[in-house]
């Protein structure tokens, strides 16, 4: 079975052209050309690709870390019954 982060490099590398090589979990998104914009896409693959569920407004995700341990804490949580909790306030 895939990991979270070998299956977010694919999608990564599918949808946004982002080079394998510089998907460290410190790369900033930013600087794999993923913009907002971006991310929001990237989180609707996710959703559909993971069959999870996102809160209406997810946290900030600077790092390919970031969205990798958001996706992994998403997904502990909807196995284990509980609905995605609304991100935290700013």
């Amino acid at each position: 079975m895939d990991t979270t982060q070998e299956r977010l490099s694919a999608l990564l590398t599918r949808d946004h052209q982002v080079q394998a090589d510089q998907l460290t979990l410190d790369a900033p998104l930013e600087s794999l050309g993923v913009d907002s914009l971006g991310t929001v896409e990237l989180l609707w693959s996710v959703e559909e690709t993971f069959k999870i569920q996102l809160p209406h407004d997810p946290p900030a995700l600077v790092t390919f870390g970031d969205v990798v341990r958001y996706v992994d804490d998403l997904i502990a949580q909807q196995q284990a019954g509980h609905p995605p909790a609304p991100a935290a306030a700013p």
